[in-house]
């Protein structure tokens, strides 16, 4: 399986998507969409949308999603089995305020 993960490097919704990947031991390229506007440019033109998180999945592109969203895919089209492992992060939510500060500060914006 080929998986392409258009991220944030620091978010709550690419963390959640991360944190899913991770679970299931899956390899997946981990593409930043904040600091390079290439891959940002990529994303919205593969997704036809500028939201994020999207990850595709051997070709086909899941635009807007959380990690569960993403464990869902891959559960209904019987891609990987149902695994019984602890979660570091939340797979459903943004980030929080906190986060939103850090990113202002330490992160570069193209759009």
């Amino acid at each position: 399986m080929k998986i392409k993960a258009y991220l944030k490097p620091s978010c709550g919704w690419s963390n959640g998507v991360r944190a899913i990947l991770r679970k299931y031991n899956l390899p997946y390229e981990d593409i930043d969409i904040i600091n390079n506007r290439t891959n940002y440019a990529e994303m919205v033109a593969k997704s036809g949308q500028p939201l994020s998180p999207c990850v595709e999945i051997d070709g086909v592109m899941l635009a807007d999603v959380s990690g569960e969203e993403v464990e869902n895919y891959l559960l209904s089209n019987e891609l990987i089995q149902p695994v019984d492992a602890p979660m570091d992060v939340a797979t459903n939510a943004g980030c929080s305020d906190d986060e939103h500060a850090r990113m202002a500060t330490k992160t570069i914006r193209f759009f």
